[in-house]
This record gives C-alpha cells, structure tokens and sequence, in this order.
C-alpha cells in the first residue's frame, strides 16, 4: 500500500493579536485550515531595539524554533514561512517627515509621516528598510522556505482603508472582516489580488514598487502574490 505523505505546516508570523483576528480565518480557506499556524510577534521585529540586518535573520530564527519547540515541531514538519510585515512608510524621502511639535504619536498620512521628532523616525525609517531587505533577500529561516510580504503603510490601512488605528479600532474591525470573509475564499481573494491596492507580478518587483516615493505610506500589498502561488500549485497538485 503506498504510503500518504504527511502534510506540512505553514507558519504565518504577524506583528499583533488583531492580525491574526482578521487574517487567520481567511488564511485558514486559501491553506489547509488543519496545518496553518498563526504567530504574533507581539510588535515589529523589524524596527526592534538591537536587531540589525547583520542579526535579524539569526533573531527571526530563534523566534521559529522557540515557537517549534513550544509545539514539540522540528524543522522539517515545517512547509514555509510566510511573514507579513507593516511598512510604516519606511521608504519615503526624509523630506516627507514632518517634525509636529503638539504630535503626540506618528500620523501617517498620503503626503507622509507627522511627527514630534523627525531623527528618530529617520533613524527608524533606515533600520526598517535594511531590516526589510536582508529579510526578503535571504529566502530561508531555519531550513524552512521563507518569504516576506507587506501591507502598506499598514495591515489596517490595506484591509479597512484606515492608516491610524485605536489598538481598539483594530480589534473591532479584524472581527467584522474576519466575519465578513468567513466561508467566501474567492470573496478573499477577489479582494487582495484584484483591488487597486493589490501589487501583482513577481516577488521583487513588489519590493521593487513600495520603495519607490510616496508608495510605502500609501494602500498597497503584495500579500496577493502569495495567494496566487498557493491556489496555482493547488490546482496543478
């Protein structure tokens, strides 16, 4: 008798609880729903004290083979890792970081990122992009096929149109889009590949497109480019 293969997991790592709200059922429709695994980061690794792009890769590990272990998994029950990041606007022009001394918190706005301190946001800014690159180029964490994607400036902003988001705005509208897509796959997938926020073509061109100008503060996500991926090799498997 020949013998099934065992099916793999899909690790998605994403920055906060209201992510894996409104992205995990969604995901759990385009994946099998049995072997996809949200993990929150609890924050953006990307723009954490200490981690550089000489380190990050080696940081993103540890946090895989933490989250394995917890599970009692090991690296080859793993399929891929698919890790969806905010770009916070960091590949605008410093120019477009205007210094606000009443702001209290960074507003992100079409024409830029408002501020009350402009250098740390620059500083942010080129941590977040170095970071973003040694990622995105590295292709592997832990042995496991790894990719990164985006949502711009961020997940709010791409699945609700809202840039400023209360931590309390957030949780309530990942519930209703979670709600709202829950049993409609293609409805998903109507929405991030064929809205006009969704970046389609290949894997860097995408990169290649949010760091230009304005882009990374604006709508836009390459989230579809993993879709397509694995409903294609779904029909051709």
């Amino acid at each position: 008798m020949k013998r099934l293969a065992r099916k793999k997991i899909v690790l998605v790592i994403v920055e906060g609880p209201s992510d894996e709200v409104a992205l995990g059922m969604a995901l759990s429709q385009v994946y099998d729903k049995d072997f996809i695994y949200v993990h929150i980061m609890h924050g953006d690794i990307t723009a954490r004290r200490g981690v550089s792009s000489k380190n990050i890769v080696a940081k993103l590990g540890n946090e895989v083979t933490a989250y394995a272990k917890s599970q009692h998994y090991k690296a080859s029950d793993f399929k891929q890792i698919i890790h969806i990041v905010d770009t916070d606007g960091a590949y605008i022009p410093d120019d477009n970081i205007m210094e606000k001394e009443n702001y209290l918190d960074i507003r992100y706005e079409n024409d830029g990122i408002y501020t009350n301190n402009k250098a740390s946001v620059m500083t942010r800014n080129q941590q977040k992009r170095d970071n973003l690159y040694r990622l995105r180029s590295c292709g592997i964490i832990w042995t496991i096929p790894y990719s990164l994607y985006y949502m711009s400036c961020n997940l709010d902003h791409v699945l609700y149109d809202k840039k400023n988001s209360t931590d309390k705005d957030k949780e309530n509208d990942a519930y209703v889009f979670a709600k709202k897509y829950k049993g409609k796959v293609e409805s998903f997938k109507e929405f991030i590949c064929k809205s006009p926020f969704s970046v389609t073509g290949d894997y860097k061109g995408s990169w290649d497109y949010i760091e230009k100008d304005l882009n990374s503060v604006n709508r836009y996500t390459n989230l579809c480019i993993c879709i397509e991926n694995e409903l294609e090799s779904r029909m051709m498997s």
